[in-house]
């Protein structure tokens, strides 16, 4: 961010009846009286209310910017239930918000965690946050990816939520290039500009010569070539388990959803940032779920939220946060 600039961020609240509005609320809270980031909720307006009832947090609600969404939740709003108005409200809120940002009103999005349950019971396609950026920016949707930052790894994933099966259907040497190349960009806006990228493999081992399959050497090993020879500094494909206990790499490319998700979220299960890459707008979940079973309670911790906040806005994160349990 140049100095002297303020740096815009978009936050949808997420599944209303998870954590989403208690932890965007704290992430306003712990940026107030900042002037290198402005802060804008999407969100229903009776939720936030309430919820910042709840957290003693009003003044920060009163000073904060809110386009609430629609519809209002009424009967829906119930804290920890699993419901399709509120699996509605997360998705209309995520998309104004990536709307708004397309039209450059914001610099990014940074969105509280949905419910996939409560989405589909609203008869909602949906798989995930990626999914839906590249709808609403008019991509398709194999064009946007999932990189997960956490624990000192960056790691995009090529497939995310679907079965194993599909995801082999569908790969191909351009769709693993093309998640690197995306990788490669965000990294660029992130303040990496020459990556040390490392490929992981299909099979265990990278098919190991085919003795373990030749899924590899149809697909990522064409992908790995292509990618050198445009100038890429890649490793690989090369088992997972290798690559990633060298820590080696700016950026990891993994195949299938756990892959990824495993490492990040066993070295950092509850302060990564979880970006969709690919797509004009920026948008970054954080690497946590709803947890139903904490909604309402006030003890959820905002802390991913305010660091992504500070990633994707180039600033500093608050050291403390007001209100409970940062």
């Amino acid at each position: 961010m140049t100095q002297g600039t303020v740096s815009r961020i978009a936050i949808p609240v997420g599944d209303p009846n998870g954590i989403g509005p208690e932890i965007a609320l704290k992430t306003v809270a712990a940026y107030a009286g900042r002037d290198d980031v402005a802060l804008t909720l999407f969100g229903p307006a009776n939720v936030l209310r309430d919820t910042a009832d709840m957290l003693g947090l009003g003044e920060a609600l009163a000073v904060a910017s809110v386009e609430p969404s629609a519809p209002v939740l009424q009967d829906g709003f119930r804290p920890g239930e699993i419901n399709a108005q509120a699996g509605a409200a997360a998705v209309d809120a995520a998309t104004r918000a990536i709307e708004a940002t397309q039209r450059g009103r914001f610099d990014a999005v940074v969105a509280a965690p949905h419910h996939e349950t409560a989405i589909a019971q609203a008869g909602i396609v949906f798989s995930g946050y990626p999914s839906l950026v590249a709808r609403v920016c008019g991509q398709p949707e194999d064009s946007v990816f999932l990189l997960l930052i956490g624990g000192g790894l960056r790691i995009v994933h090529v497939t995310l939520h679907e079965s194993v099966q599909h995801a082999l259907g569908r790969l191909s040497p351009e769709l693993v290039a093309d998640a690197a190349r995306a990788g490669v960009r965000t990294l660029a806006r992130l303040g990496i500009d020459t990556p040390r990228i490392a490929l992981m493999g299909i099979n265990p081992h990278a098919g190991e010569g085919g003795l373990f399959g030749t899924e590899d050497g149809a697909i990522t090993e064409p992908a790995a070539a292509q990618l050198r020879a445009e100038g890429f500094d890649l490793t690989g494909p090369a088992g997972g388990d290798m690559l990633l206990a060298s820590r080696a790499h700016d950026l990891y490319v993994a195949i299938f959803h756990d892959q990824g998700h495993i490492p990040i979220k066993l070295l950092s299960p509850q302060r990564a940032s979880a970006i969709s890459i690919g797509a004009d707008v920026l948008l970054s979940s954080v690497g946590h779920g709803s947890a139903m079973d904490i909604a309402g309670k006030g003890v959820a911790s905002a802390r991913a939220m305010i660091e992504t906040v500070a990633m994707l806005g180039h600033v500093t994160a608050p050291a403390t946060t007001k209100g409970k349990a940062p």
